[in-house]
């Protein structure tokens, strides 16, 4: 398999799990978290989104070489998003720890692409 289907597979599964976990926390979890914890939960869907979205667009593009930004991508929705579903869920205070890890993947992941776009000869 090639890196180009592999990383159409993994936006088409990370969207996926997007919308399934969006709609659990709106449906399952509204009763269940304070407003604060369900607005954490809902940050890590934001998330989670705005870069599979990328990923995606990423996937589909020979514009660049972004294997390196699609790592980082990836890294940060599971290190930011899935660090904010399971603090907001269970209240364990050291997974809040590991979401600016995530975070700074996303931001390594642009700065990254900026560098691809200006290293780009047209």
């Amino acid at each position: 398999m090639n890196d180009k289907k592999l990383w159409k597979i993994i936006s088409a599964v990370s969207g996926f799990t997007a919308v399934a976990i969006g709609a659990f926390g709106a449906h399952g979890l509204r009763e269940q978290l304070s407003p604060e914890m369900l607005e954490v939960y809902k940050t890590g869907v934001l998330y989670q989104f705005v870069h599979t979205i990328v990923l995606l667009i990423l996937s589909l593009t020979n514009l660049f070489k972004t294997k390196i930004v699609s790592i980082f991508f990836l890294l940060g929705i599971i290190l930011f998003s899935f660090s904010l579903y399971l603090y907001s869920t269970s209240g364990i205070r050291f997974l809040a720890m590991i979401t600016p890890v995530g975070g700074v993947c996303f931001l390594i992941g642009w700065m990254w692409l900026i560098v691809e776009v200006i290293r780009r000869k047209e």
